[in-house]
Order: C-alpha cells, then sequence, then structure tokens
C-alpha cells in the first residue's frame, strides 16, 4: 500500500511504477483504490472509474475493471459530490451525510478488495490524502483500514521539493495508531533535487526514531509522461512554435487527456484564466466540465466569455469537448435536474438536453469531411470514449439568447455569430464542425499517436513506453531485493 503525507506527494506515479515493475516480472497485478475524489475517469465495461486506476491497470497489463477504484467521488461543487459506485452514479449515496456515507461504502470496498487478493498474484493498492488525517480516522475507508483489511507491506511517501519531509513523514507515523504503524515498511522521498549525500544523516535520524528505513529516494522528474490525477498538470510557457491555451474553469473534467501536449516539442502550452492567454493562442481548447452552468457563469464573471468568442468569430482552431462543446452552443435544457438549465455562449449552431441515464461508450471513431486546420485528420481512425449526459443536435445558426445576463461582457459573448452551420464529422452526433471549431462528444482524441503525428508532425510515446520507464526509473533508485521483499 501507498499511503502519503499531503495529496500530490507521488502515491499515484510510485503505485503505476510499481504496478508495471511487478508485472514485467510475469506476476498478475491488480492496482486499487477505495475511494478516488478526481473529476478525471474513463469509460469502462461496467461505468466509469478513475484515471488514476485506469492507467495503472494499463500499468499492471489487466483489463481496468470498476472493482480497482470501487468508489469515485465526482466534485460539482466546494460542498458538494456525486458519488459513483461500482461505476454507476448513486443519487441516494450522495445525498448522505459524509460520515454516514463511508459505513454503507465499507462492505463493496471491502469485497472488492478480497476479489483482486484472491484473483492475483500482487495488489497495489493506493490511499488518499494523508493516512494522518485524525479528524476523519474513524470514517477511513481508503487508509490505514484498507491496508490492515489486506495486511498491506506500507510506504509512506513525502515530496520533498515541498521542504518539511523529516517533519511529515516522522509527524504521519506518529498519528497512526500502533497497529497501523506495524504496517509500515518504509519511507520514500519523492521530487528530491540535489546531491543525495546531502541527505544524510536525516534518513539515518528518522530511521532511529520510528525503526522505519527510508527505502528510496527519487529524483525530481518532472517529464515522466503519466498523466496527472488532480488539478491542472504543469503548463510549459516556452516554444516557438504552436501557442496553445486550455480554458481552466473550476469545475474542470477530464483534464488529463490534454497532457501529450506537454511532450510537443516547440509547443507553447499554458491554462487560460486571463483574458490576455486566450488572445495570444493559436489553438483554444474548452475541456469538459463536470458543472457546465457553473463554469458558465465564471466564463461570464470573468470576462472570459469575451475573449472565447474573440477566438472563435476570428475563425482560428479550436477544440471544444464534451462540456466544452456545451458551454459553446446555445441552450441548455435539463428537464431531469441533472446539472440545471443554463445558457451557453451561442458561438455554436448546437443545443443541449440532459438526459437522466448517463451515456458510457469506449470505441474506434473515424472523421470524415474535416476542413482548415483539421483536415490532417480526414479518415484518422483512432480510440475514445463518451461519458455524458448532453445529447446535443445541430440548430439552423447560433443566436443570442435574451435570457442571458445583462452585463458587457455577456452580451458581447452571447452576440450572434454567424458561424458555418454544424457539419457532422463523427457518427451518431458525436462530433461537429463549426468553421474552425471542432466539437467533439469524444474524449481522447489527443492520446492517439495518429492524430498527434497529423496535428503537429510527429507522434509522442506510448503509454506502453511511459508505465516502462517509470518501472526502470523506481528500479535505478530502489534496492530489487527490497521491492521483492514487499510481496514476499
Amino acid at each position: 500500500m501507498i499511503c502519503g503525507t499531503t495529496s500530490g506527494a507521488g502515491k499515484s506515479l510510485l503505485t503505476t511504477a510499481l504496478a508495471r515493475w511487478y508485472a514485467r516480472r510475469g506476476l498478475k497485478v491488480a492496482p486499487f483504490k477505495a475511494q478516488n475524489m478526481s473529476n478525471n475517469a474513463r469509460v469502462v465495461a461496467d461505468g466509469e472509474m478513475g484515471s488514476a486506476q485506469y492507467f495503472q491497470a494499463l500499468a499492471a497489463r489487466c483489463t481496468p475493471d470498476v472493482r480497482m477504484n470501487p468508489v469515485l467521488l465526482k466534485p460539482e461543487r466546494d460542498t458538494q459530490s456525486q458519488v459513483i459506485l461500482l461505476g454507476q452514479r448513486r443519487d441516494d449515496l450522495s445525498r448522505l451525510e459524509w460520515r454516514a456515507r463511508s459505513e454503507h461504502l465499507w462492505p463493496t470496498i471491502r469485497n472488492c478488495l478480497h476479489e483482486l487478493l484472491a484473483d492475483n498474484d500482487v495488489v497495489v493498492i493506493e490511499g488518499a490524502g494523508s493516512p494522518a488525517e485524525i479528524n476523519l480516522s474513524s470514517t477511513d475507508i481508503v487508509n490505514m483500514r484498507v491496508a490492515a483489511a489486506a495486511d498491506a507491506a506500507t510506504l509512506i511517501v513525502c515530496d520533498i521539493d515541498r521542504g518539511g519531509a523529516f517533519a511529515h513523514l516522522y509527524g504521519t507515523y506518529q498519528l497512526l495508531p500502533p497497529e497501523d504503524r506495524a504496517l509500515v515498511r518504509g519511507f520514500v522521498l519523492n521530487k528530491f533535487r540535489g546531491d543525495v549525500a546531502l541527505l544524510a544523516p536525516g534518513p539515518q535520524m528518522l530511521e532511529s526514531l520510528t525503526g522505519v528505513p527510508t527505502v528510496a529516494v527519487l529524483p525530481m522528474w518532472r517529464d515522466h509522461g503519466l498523466p496527472e490525477e488532480d488539478g491542472v498538470f504543469d503548463a510549459r510557457p516556452s516554444g516557438a512554435g504552436l501557442s496553445v491555451a486550455i480554458v481552466a474553469y473550476p469545475r474542470i473534467s477530464n483534464l488529463d487527456e490534454f497532457s501529450p501536449l506537454k511532450r510537443v516539442p516547440g509547443i507553447s502550452l499554458s491554462w487560460a484564466r486571463h483574458a490576455q492567454t486566450i488572445a495570444s493562442a493559436d489553438l483554444l481548447i474548452m475541456p469538459g466540465s463536470k458543472q457546465v452552468p457553473e463554469d458558465l457563469k465564471w466564463l461570464r464573471a470573468t470576462g472570459l466569455d469575451v475573449a472565447i468568442a474573440a477566438h472563435v468569430r476570428a475563425d482560428k482552431p479550436t477544440l471544444a469537448v464534451c462540456g466544452g462543446l456545451q458551454i459553446l452552443g446555445g441552450h441548455l435544457h435539463d428537464p431531469h435536474g441533472v446539472e440545471g438549465d443554463a445558457q451557453g455562449l451561442g458561438l455554436l449552431p448546437l443545443s443541449t438536453e440532459f438526459q437522466a441515464t448517463k451515456r458510457y461508450r469506449h470505441a474506434t471513431y473515424e472523421f470524415s469531411g474535416l476542413q482548415g486546420f483539421w483536415a490532417a485528420l480526414g479518415g484518422v481512425r483512432f480510440a475514445g470514449y463518451e461519458i455524458r449526459h448532453g445529447a446535443t443536435r445541430a440548430d439552423g445558426g447560433a443566436t443570442a439568447s435574451s435570457s442571458a445576463p445583462a452585463s458587457a461582457s455577456a452580451v458581447a459573448a452571447s452576440a450572434p455569430v454567424h458561424a458555418p452551420l454544424g457539419v457532422p464529422v463523427l457518427a451518431d452526433n458525436c462530433g461537429w464542425q463549426c468553421g474552425q471549431t471542432l466539437a467533439l462528444y469524444v474524449h481522447g482524441l489527443l492520446e492517439n499517436p495518429g492524430v498527434m503525428h497529423g496535428l503537429f508532425g510527429q507522434g509522442t510515446p506510448t503509454l506502453d513506453d511511459t508505465f516502462d520507464g517509470l518501472a526502470e526509473f523506481l528500479e535505478r533508485h530502489c534496492d530489487e531485493r527490497t521491492l521483492l521483499s514487499w510481496i514476499a
């Protein structure tokens, strides 16, 4: 089990690296995270699961399965999350108070864990946040309660680049009850920069205080290629080539699908939270949103609606995916109370109705009839996935809405665009081209090497390359006998 002193310490990276390292030795491996809080999700046979566990399953060379992430919490507001249990939305659980919910979820979590333990040689378990959140320990269903249920050799990883690493590790260990401390087999210092010799005598002193060795010091590695689980990934503002801006609204979702852009030489990649970032972009990306009406309010409040409208009106290349498509379109009708009625920015001749049942689909798609910037993708087949409540149709044209807020920015943003009609470029109402704007319900476009080569003249490393690189990185910095001792 991989626990961390904080979120962002490196749990997901280490879990993924271990999954591939053990799999490369011919072992049958599965990942597990009892409860994940993230708006990054992937489609699997029984619904959806957290992206991090999806990638960990691929690293383990096994088929992603909802049992590997039985509970997924998808934040919709600061105080509200949608509960996904075994791949399916559960509004009854979403309405429960946080502490009461955990006991309802634990039997399912425990059963999934035991099934995976029975079916595999190795299960690599990821915790969440910190196991030393003493205010939450009585309702823990994701950290040491899981480690105890699996009798798992437990590692605690810390981001040393933030400072205070030894205090974080010591404090985390000391706040665990004795029975949980007995499971801890090692500390890992992650994101280290500099001469490892300068750490002495810190690791030795920490071991004398706790009896726990520091089993690995992992150097800072920003370009490992693994999509980030939480938050926006590091952008790359330098580059003399194409300037790409991704609009970073508060409820952004499935942002991990754009991480391959970081690995294209020459691209300048930025997160757009200010109008100037959009104004200077050659390519604008409107990503998915977990709460489209709320993100529309944010765009109008910040004035980004005006900057987005200027970019689209100038017929500059734009990629709008799922919620981004809905934001650029017209009216959003919600008869079932999924997200709420709203008025889009009116920049695309598309209108949307939220359906009561969420659509899950993983398939191979093929473009037809693309023009302009996107013409290179004509006839390209690519793997992707749909995960949505929205059903969208092309209207006769984009028009302003009299119900839009009356601020100057809102009026400017919702003025008629006179864009070409939405031309279907994917079957089954999954994608349209309107001028230079490509609006898709399909996620994962930029994760396909053929697409990346068509758009940017070069591919990017495959996921398998990334997973192998992580395993080799781990092996360089952690003794092989130690790695094997945890599963003995």
